[in-house]
C-alpha cells in the first residue's frame, strides 16, 4: 500500500478544544479514524484533513476523558450511589453539520456497561462499521443522527461534522453537564454513485423448484439503477431482491456474497409462519378456533401474577398483538420486552409469569414478541409430533421447501418469535401461497377463510396512521405516481420483507442484514416506492 493510501486509510483527526487556557479548563479530546487505533497513534496525528466520505466509509470515534463517565454523573446527582447511576444516565451526543445542530440524543442507560462507565477514561467505538452493522451502541447513535436529518444534510460536497459529548442524568427530569469531549472532522462527501447502465448486468432468471420464469416485461433500467445503488451501499446490507408476478419468477438479484442458495436470517419474518401453522392446526382439528383461551392449555395458577383476565387471553389476541400481557418490545422498561426474555432458561414461564395490564392494553395493538413465541409453544403442545415435524409435513412439503433451518427456544421448540431461515425464493413461495388464497398447485394447503382473516385489517397499528395488522401480517399502502398499492407483508429486523400485493399479482421478497439500524425499514420502503413498484407496474 502506498504512503498516500495509508494516509487516506488513517485519516485521523485530532481536535483538542482548550477554550481558555489561562483558566486551566481541562482539555477535551475526541479523535476520528477509519479504523480502531491505539491512542498514542492518534495523538501523533495533527491537523484537520478532509476525509473522502462515501457510502462504504468506516468511521471510528476515540474519546479521551479527564475522568470516567460515572464521576461526571455523580457531579450531576451527588445523592445517588455510583452503582445506580448507570441506570439513570449516560452520554448525550450532539451532532452538528456546518455549525448547525442537526440532532441530539441521549444514549439509553445500560450501554456502555456500568463497569466501563466507572473505570474507562479512553474508549474507541465505531460510528460506522459497514462490515459489522448494529453491534455497538455508538452505531445506534450515528444511525439515529442519519435518520433524523443527517442523511439529508450530508449532501455531496464539503461539510464540517462536529460531535459534542456531555453527561446526562434523568432524576427525574433531564439534567446535562458540561462538555466532556468534542471534535470536528472535514468531510468531502461523495455518496451519490455515478451509474453507467451499460456496465450493470441483471442476473439471469432460471426456473426453481415449484416456480417457472415469467415472460412478462418490466423496466430493466430501473432495476439496474436499484442494483447499482445497492452495490454502491446507498442501500446497505441488502442480500437479495426477488419478485414473482402471477406466481412466476420475474427477477432475482443477490448481493453482498449471497446467492440463490443462501439461507437468510430474516428475524421476525418468521413470526408469520406461526399464523400459517395456526390455520393448519384449526384445519386439522388440533385447535377449535382462534378464540380458544390460554386457560385451556396451561395451568396458569402455577405461574406468577395469576388472574382471571390472563386465563381469558385468546390465541387471536396473540395473533393480532393485542393481548393484555404487560409486554411491549418498543418500551425498554416493559417487563415483557423481548430482551428480558432471551436470557431466561424458560421462555414460556417468562411469558406466563408476566402481569396483565387491562388499562394500558385493552384491545390495543402492541408489539409483543414473547406472545408469538407462546403461540408457537402452544401449537407445539397440540399438534402431533411437535411443531417442527408438523410444519415440515403440512406446510413445507406441499411447497417443496427442503432447505431451511429453525432456531429453537431453550425448551427445544421451533422458535416462532422469529427463528426460521430459508432462501429468498422459498420465502417467496410462502408469500405466493397467500397470494393464491392458500392454494399451491391446485391443492388447498391453508384454508381460504384463514387466509382472508390473516390478510385483513384486524387492528390499527398503534402510532402508525394508515397501517393495520392482521394475523401476524402487517398492512400498509404505497403511493407511487399518484396511485395506491396496498400490501400485506411479513417484516423482520434488518429490513427483511415478504410483500403480498392486494390488487396486483405480485409478491416481492427483500432480505437484508441491517440489524438494529434505524434506516433498515425506511430503505426497504424507498426501494419499493422508487424502484420495484415503478419497474413492474409503472408506465
Amino acid at each position: 500500500m502506498s504512503s498516500n493510501s495509508i494516509r487516506i486509510t488513517l485519516l485521523i483527526v485530532h481536535l483538542a478544544f482548550a477554550v481558555n487556557a489561562s483558566a486551566q479548563r481541562p482539555v477535551r479530546k475526541l479523535f476520528f479514524s477509519q479504523a480502531a487505533f491505539p491512542i498514542d497513534t492518534l495523538i501523533k496525528q495533527q491537523g484537520v484533513q478532509p476525509l473522502r466520505f462515501t457510502n462504504k466509509t468506516n468511521l471510528y470515534l476515540t474519546v479521551s476523558l479527564e475522568k470516567p463517565l460515572t464521576a461526571c454523573l455523580q457531579a450531576l446527582a451527588p445523592s445517588i450511589h455510583r452503582d445506580s447511576l448507570a441506570k439513570l444516565g449516560n452520554y448525550q451526543f450532539s451532532f452538528f453539520v456546518d455549525g448547525i445542530l442537526i440532532y441530539r440524543t441521549e444514549l439509553m442507560p445500560g450501554a456502555p456497561r456500568a463497569a466501563e462507565q466507572q473505570t474507562d477514561t479512553i474508549w474507541t467505538k465505531p460510528l460506522i462499521d459497514n462490515q459489522r452493522e448494529g453491534r455497538w451502541w455508538s452505531q445506534s447513535a450515528w444511525n439515529r443522527f442519519m435518520f433524523n436529518g443527517g442523511d439529508s444534510t450530508l449532501t455531496d460536497g464539503a461539510h464540517h461534522l462536529r460531535i459534542v459529548l456531555r453527561p446526562y442524568v434523568k432524576n427525574p427530569g433531564l439534567i446535562t453537564g458540561d462538555i466532556i469531549a468534542e471534535g470536528e472532522l472535514v468531510l468531502q462527501v461523495e455518496r451519490t454513485p455515478k451509474i453507467n447502465l451499460t456496465d450493470v448486468q441483471l442476473s439471469p432468471v432460471r426456473p426453481y423448484i415449484g416456480l417457472v420464469t415469467s415472460p412478462d416485461k418490466f423496466n430493466r433500467d430501473r432495476i439496474k439503477i436499484m442494483r447499482a445503488n445497492i452495490e454502491a451501499d446507498v442501500f446497505k446490507h441488502i442480500t437479495s431482491v426477488v419478485a414473482l408476478k402471477n406466481g412466476k419468477i420475474l427477477f432475482e438479484e443477490y448481493f453482498n456474497g449471497s446467492s440463490r442458495d443462501s439461507i437468510h436470517n430474516t428475524r421476525s419474518v418468521g413470526k408469520t409462519f406461526a399464523s400459517a401453522l395456526c390455520g393448519l392446526a384449526i384445519r386439522d382439528g388440533h385447535l377449535k378456533s382462534p378464540m380458544q383461551t390460554l386457560g385451556e392449555f396451561y395451568q396458569l395458577q402455577q405461574y406468577q401474577n395469576y388472574s382471571r383476565e390472563k386465563a381469558q387471553v385468546t390465541l387471536q389476541e396473540l395473533l393480532t398483538m393485542s393481548s393484555r400481557f404487560n409486554g411491549d418490545d418498543s418500551d425498554p422498561a416493559s417487563p415483557g420486552n423481548e430482551e428480558n426474555m432471551y436470557p431466561t432458561d424458560d421462555w414460556v414461564k417468562f411469558t406466563l409469569d408476566l402481569p396483565i395490564d387491562t388499562v394500558k392494553y385493552h384491545g390495543q395493538w402492541h408489539y409483543f414478541t414473547a406472545g408469538v413465541m407462546l403461540l408457537g409453544s402452544t401449537l407445539h403442545k397440540v399438534v402431533p409430533g411437535g411443531l417442527e415435524q408438523y410444519a415440515a409435513e403440512h406446510l413445507f412439503k406441499p411447497l417443496q421447501i427442503t432447505n431451511y433451518r429453525w432456531e429453537h427456544t431453550p425448551q427445544s421448540v421451533a422458535n416462532t418469535a422469529g427463528g426460521i431461515r430459508m432462501n429468498a425464493l422459498d420465502f417467496a413461495k410462502f408469500g405466493q401461497l397467500y397470494a393464491n388464497k392458500g392454494k399451491w398447485n391446485g391443492k388447498q394447503v391453508i384454508p381460504e377463510k384463514w387466509v382472508n382473516e390473516s390478510l385483513s385489517h384486524q387492528l390499527p397499528v398503534t402510532g402508525r396512521p394508515g397501517e393495520y395488522y392482521g394475523y401476524l401480517f402487517w398492512n400498509k399502502v404505497y403511493r407511487v405516481n399518484g396511485k395506491e398499492y396496498e400490501v400485506y407483508h411479513c417484516s423482520g429486523n434488518g429490513g427483511n420483507k415478504i410483500f403480498i400485493f392486494k390488487d396486483q399479482p405480485l409478491v416481492v421478497v427483500l432480505t437484508a442484514t441491517a440489524y438494529g439500524a434505524a434506516y433498515a425499514h425506511r430503505q426497504a420502503d424507498k426501494m419499493m416506492e422508487e424502484f420495484i413498484i415503478p419497474a413492474i407496474v409503472g408506465k
